[in-house]
């Protein structure tokens, strides 16, 4: 005998009138061996001895069959394909979208018109079976309603944020929520939402449905906001210890940046707003870097508006943490004509510096040489001993890489010297990072690794992920030079251990080990690497590395191409490359 209880929530609801008995009986059903018993509920918690097997969303295939089994009008299209990848492959709102479909005689486009305006409004078919009419079941639950006022609340707030929310920052994101562990258990027990990675998110049409219409008027939304805004106010130094405290960001980086491409729509002019703004490029610099959705609207703002030079600075520092530096430049352009105009010096000289780095990693060195130059003599007039050492090191860098090695390595000793004896240490990890790479270039080898060295010591001790990239990255490339290519490989990898969450550094790193690859005449493994560096650039739109790594990786085919020609084990030389003088300039800022 086979026994359906079909959607059971109700009647097996815990905390629901007469659930005991209910459980009494299913739980005797159960010892009957004749007897298959088959429970269909969104809640989780049933009888013990049932075995529970998770409907998981339908496959990509599985949800286009499903759409076309019940709409039989018009033909496929990708329109709707499109749409059931926005459900998440739901399977209910997959049925409810094919049956108002094929009810209403819509075709694909038609379909697509009516989803784009009213989106999961849209899945409500005929005897009032809809989403919103399950969803709303489940929040009528028993269970539910004994979590309290906040519940419903923090559900739109879930929705509203598309990485979900951090259960391990939930203490501090909603402070004033006491019990919060026991009502995200609650909501996953009634399907309401599901962990991922640390998340507690919930499928796209339960999102679309549960999220604030106003954001403003979610009391607990705008009580994230506050944190989330609060935690980006945080100055980050790199030489001091508070560095760490910014590190949430790599993890919170999705919510955030919605959460701002929101609020700035809503209120385009709040100076608060736009600090929190810059702040959040800020940390994502330093963090995780990567561009963000937010330019249109920082290019948008009015001139005059307080905070607009900032933002275009720090989103200039995101287009140079993914390689694209014309980008970087334009935007410096942009924010230093803006502190010009305002009088802000110290403002002029800092972006002074970092256009002179764009500028050299753009091929434009004796620009870069000038703009340093004018930094520099700026901070004197200010009597900024720290800006003239860091404008002193942009310099160092521009005259390193036009090949003015006395006057770069005159530069790089001068900021040392500027330097108190106290803090600034990460200026001073710079500085010595510069003088290895000079020394290098000179052939002084033990003087490269000396200062390498001095740079690892300071970067180790706090923990710079993107200083310990390059000078792993420096240090294997003076392994290269000198045919020690087993040492190199292990820089390399160190390095890479460095670039999480950082694909620019990666794809440095790649294009770094296949030079060394090929120069071993390992074309094959070569290639790889290559082809991997290759798809980083593409990805990131990183213009300048990624002509240089596709006329690489077309130089290691030919020779592969040669040798199948030829039928020749080639062991000769390998012609020079001139893509390796442009992987040893990193840029001066990070």
């Amino acid at each position: 005998m086979l026994i359906i209880l079909d959607n059971a929530e109700s009647v097996l609801d815990p905390q629901g009138t007469g659930s005991q008995e209910i459980y009494a009986v299913v739980e005797e059903l159960s010892r009957f061996g004749n007897i298959c018993l088959c429970i269909t509920s969104r809640i989780s918690t049933i009888p013990p001895q049932c075995e529970v097997l998770d409907i998981p969303t339908l496959s990509t295939k599985a949800g286009r069959d499903t759409f076309y089994r019940i709409c039989k009008y018009g033909e496929r299209s990708d329109l709707v394909n499109n749409i059931l990848e926005q459900l998440d492959l739901h399977p209910l709102s997959i049925t409810l979208l094919a049956t108002v479909a094929q009810y209403s005689k819509w075709d694909a486009s038609r379909l697509t018109k009516e989803w784009e305006r009213r989106r999961t409004g849209v899945l409500h078919a005929q005897h009032n079976n809809s989403l919103a009419a399950t969803i709303e079941l489940s929040l009528a639950s028993p269970t539910f309603r004994e979590l309290g006022p906040d519940a419903r609340g923090l559900l739109g707030v879930i929705a509203f944020f598309p990485q979900g929310v951090n259960e391990d920052n939930f203490d501090w994101l909603f402070p004033t929520i006491s019990d919060g562990t026991n009502i995200l258990d609650t909501f996953c027990i009634l399907s309401l939402t599901y962990r991922s990675g640390g998340y507690i998110t919930m499928l796209a049409p339960l999102r679309d449905h549960l999220r604030p219409k106003d954001p403003l008027s979610s009391p607990l939304l705008c009580m994230a906001k506050e944190c989330y805004f609060t935690r980006l106010s945080v100055n980050l130094q790199p030489s001091k210890p508070n560095t760490g405290e910014t590190q949430w960001i790599a993890s919170e980086d999705e919510n955030v940046e919605h959460l701002l491409d929101v609020i700035t729509t809503i209120d385009t002019n709040s100076d608060y707003i736009w600090d929190a703004c810059a702040g959040f490029m800020h940390h994502l610099s330093w963090h995780k870097g990567r561009l963000v959705v937010l330019r249109p609207k920082i290019e948008g703002l009015s001139d005059d508006h307080r905070s607009k030079p900032r933002c275009l600075f720090e989103l200039s520092r995101l287009f140079q943490s993914v390689g694209n530096h014309t980008e970087s430049k334009n935007l410096l352009v942009y924010a230093l004509n803006l502190w010009r105009e305002r009088g802000d010096e110290r403002q002029v000289a800092r972006t002074l510096g970092s256009l002179s780095d764009a500028n050299r990693e753009i091929g434009l060195h004796g620009e870069g040489v000038r703009q340093a130059k004018e930094g520099l003599e700026i901070y004197k007039q200010l009597g900024d001993t720290v800006g003239q050492a860091e404008c002193s090191t942009y310099l160092a860098y521009a005259l390193y890489s036009d090949g003015q090695l006395d006057a770069a390595e005159e530069a790089a000793s001068r900021a040392i010297d500027l330097l108190p004896e106290t803090g600034e240490r990460y200026s001073a990890c710079k500085c010595h990072r510069i003088l290895g790479d000079i020394y290098r270039s000179k052939g002084n080898t033990e003087k490269a690794i000396n200062h390498f060295e001095v740079a690892l010591g300071i970067a180790s001790s706090f923990g710079w992920r993107l200083q310990l990239f390059w000078i792993h990255f420096r240090l294997a490339v003076l392994c290269i030079e000198q045919g020690r290519f087993d040492d190199s490989y292990a820089h390399i990898e160190r390095a890479k251990s460095y670039a999480v969450d950082d694909a620019y550094s990666f794809g440095l790193a790649a294009h770094l080990q296949a030079f060394a690859l090929y120069q071993q005449r390992r074309l094959p493994e070569a290639k790889s690497e290559a082809s991997r560096a290759v798809d980083a650039f593409v990805k990131l739109g990183a213009t300048e590395r990624l002509e240089d790594c596709r006329e690489f990786l077309r130089g290691i085919e030919e020779d592969m191409n040669s040798l199948v020609t030829s039928g020749s084990d080639d062991d000769g030389e390998p012609p020079e490359i001139i893509v390796y003088v442009t992987l040893v300039n990193p840029p001066c800022s990070e």
